[in-house]
């Protein structure tokens, strides 16, 4: 009796999945490639800080000490702004496609995942980019500070690093003490002193309290020549405007907070975009 003949299973191709892959399993595999993040991060805060310097020089360049000449503060307001919006648009779209276009392949990977890691380079180039930005420039501030508070010391001039915007300046003191040229004494920097602190205390407070406003009123009396009802008059006028000037520099600080979220949100949104522009130009292109 003959035996019978072997039966042979034919092998049938299947596709290899990424688990049996011996040294291609995405766990091996960057998922960031900081090589073109920080590329990216110093190409977006040069163009940064080259846009910032162009729009600085625009902006000196459109306004004139004398008047009806040159553009006006509120239209300078908002072209700084638009330029400022447009600046960080621009620096971190830059950026940003170029970390996406400039980053290592990944093989394998769900179309997804590389969407998400585009995206996540882009965010990344534009939080380094800021943060390269921000340094530069509170270096640059503070070196700028320090040089004036070294000049102001050797023409001894003092410099409070402590001031701020509810304080009075020089000249709302130089209107409370201006005489009518009956009174010839001019040695009253104790007295300036004394009432930049008591309108300081007075802007903290809300309001002037009556005592302080009479004893104001009296040294403002005393040394410009006023009856005490005008004196007093005097103080309230004064301290009125030292409230408007301190109520539009808290407006002018809050709208450029906001404008300065808009313009960072806008550069966020425009880096990690772009990034995913870069990466697809990146992975379609044919050798």
């Amino acid at each position: 009796m003959q035996p019978s003949p072997a039966v042979v299973t034919p092998i049938v191709d299947r596709p290899t999945t990424l688990a049996e892959l011996p040294a291609k399993n995405e766990a091996y595999s960057a998922g960031i490639s900081w090589a073109a993040v920080i590329g990216g991060a110093f190409v977006s805060a040069s163009l940064a800080l080259i846009l910032l310097s162009l729009g600085t020089g625009l902006g000196f360049s459109s306004v004139s000490p004398w008047s009806n000449m040159g553009a006006t503060a509120s239209t300078i307001g908002k072209a700084g702004i638009a330029w400022l919006i447009a600046t960080q648009i621009t620096a971190s779209a830059m950026g940003g496609y170029l970390a996406g276009r400039l980053r290592t392949k990944w093989v394998s990977v769900h179309t997804d995942e590389v969407y998400f890691r585009d995206t996540a380079h882009g965010l990344l180039v534009w939080a380094l980019g800021l943060v390269v930005t921000a340094a530069f420039l509170a270096s640059a501030a503070t070196s700028l500070a320090g040089g004036l508070t070294r000049r102001g010391a050797n023409t001894t001039a003092t410099v409070d690093a402590d001031t701020s915007v509810i304080e009075p300046d020089a000249y709302v003191i130089d209107t409370l003490f201006r005489s009518n040229g009956s009174i010839s004494d001019r040695n009253d920097a104790s007295a300036r002193a004394e009432s930049e602190h008591i309108l300081t205390h007075a802007m903290r407070q809300g309001s002037i309290p009556s005592a302080d406003k009479t004893y104001l009123a009296q040294m403002v009396s005393a040394r410009t020549g006023l009856n005490q009802s005008d004196a007093e008059n005097r103080v309230s006028d004064v301290f009125a405007q030292v409230q408007l000037s301190a109520e539009n520099a808290r407006r002018l600080l809050a709208h450029l907070s906001l404008w300065l979220f808009v313009a960072l949100l806008s550069g966020a949104f425009c880096a990690s975009y772009a990034g995913t522009i870069g990466g697809r130009q990146r992975d379609h292109v044919a050798v």
